[in-house]
């Protein structure tokens, strides 16, 4: 399995996901800071992982607070979330993430510092392992919309890359693939930060699965030809209503599915879902620098000058998504009921 992120003598490793797949680097952050800035570059990336490094930033940030009484100690704490939370705007695991570190400083604010400290570090370690099973039953739940001698088309990387291991919508690949089912993918590439050529390419080919990598236009093309089977994404946000917040590009997919009669589903975790979003229209879009589309790898490839515009993510309306595949089960319209009795206790 790739190990996308860890803790490790109380610092914070992770894969460099900006420079694969030339390189396979693990850079490692000694304090809150750098994990900051390594979520805001997208040196880890996607929503799971992004939640599971920020919660490791917190415990990281507050094992270094000198405060001797919990009044000092939760305003280095909220000093640290600020930091965190600011980070990437769009992928509600991250929010979800420090809450969960919250809810520890609520919890036990009567321990000694340095027992709450130890408190917030183990439930940052919890967050990493439960990720990992809870992708795994995603894939249980998922390998069943795969049928023997299907292709697959997915869009950017929602594999083990983009959370603690194992992966949502490759997660619900490699379930299919361990059970014996044959099967391809078609992986977008994903403009403009090429994720799907990267990435999900460099992580199928890792695992032996049979991959074919195309450009983001190339889909419709594909579609028509007969040669996809069903669609499986990941997603950053999900509002009450079942809207889906994911790679921008991934609603263009949903329509051309929607055309061609072929199933798109949504594999992401609980924590993923924002029921207090009433639809997709609240979701905060975050706008990237322009020079991540005028530039590939530090290389221009437009007019110096030109105009261009970044928006990270586009929202896809629940009307063109067949099911939403959870660690609990699946959901399927109406999403605004079958959402809500999936999430129970957890409604964000």
């Amino acid at each position: 399995m790739i190990n996308t992120i860890e803790w490790k003598d109380d610092i914070v490793r992770m894969i460099d996901q900006t420079v694969l797949p030339e390189r396979e680097v693990y850079i490692e952050c000694t304090d809150y800071n750098q994990v900051a800035d390594a979520i805001r570059t997208m040196i880890i990336r996607g929503a799971p992982a992004i939640g599971v490094a920020a919660a490791m930033g917190i415990a990281l940030g507050t094992m270094a607070s000198q405060a001797d009484n919990i009044q000092n100690f939760s305003q280095d704490f909220d000093e640290v979330c600020r930091v965190i939370g600011e980070t990437r705007p769009t992928a509600v695991n991250l929010f979800w993430a420090i809450g969960q570190m919250r809810a520890i400083i609520q919890k036990y604010n009567s321990l000694p510092i340095n027992q709450l400290k130890d408190k917030l570090k183990q439930r940052a370690l919890e967050i990493r392992e439960q990720d990992i099973a809870i992708n795994r039953n995603i894939g249980q739940h998922g390998r069943q919309f795969i049928k023997d001698g299907d292709c697959i088309l997915t869009h950017c990387n929602a594999g083990a890359l983009a959370t603690a291991g194992y992966g949502t919508a490759l997660g619900v690949v490699r379930a299919a693939h361990e059970a014996g089912k044959r099967l391809s993918v078609l992986a977008d590439e994903t403009r403009p930060f090429l994720q799907g050529a990267r990435l999900t390419a460099w992580e199928l080919m890792h695992d032996g699965i049979d991959v074919t990598l195309i450009t983001d236009n190339m889909a419709g093309y594909f579609m028509q030809q007969g040669k996809v089977n069903l669609v499986v994404v990941g997603a950053d946000r999900i509002a009450g209503n079942g809207d889906v917040a994911n790679k921008i590009g991934t609603y263009s997919v949903a329509v051309l599915a929607k055309e061609h009669n072929i199933p798109f589903y949504v594999a992401a975790p609980v924590s993923t879902l924002d029921l207090s979003l009433s639809s997709g229209d609240e979701i905060p879009i975050e706008q990237r620098t322009s020079d991540e589309v005028t530039h590939v790898q530090g290389k221009s490839i437009a007019p110096k000058g030109v105009k261009a515009a970044h928006p990270a993510f586009d929202v896809t309306p629940a009307r063109y998504v067949t099911a939403i595949i959870t660690e609990r089960g699946v959901a399927r319209p109406a999403y605004v009921d079958s959402l809500k009795a999936l999430a129970g206790e957890d409604i964000n």
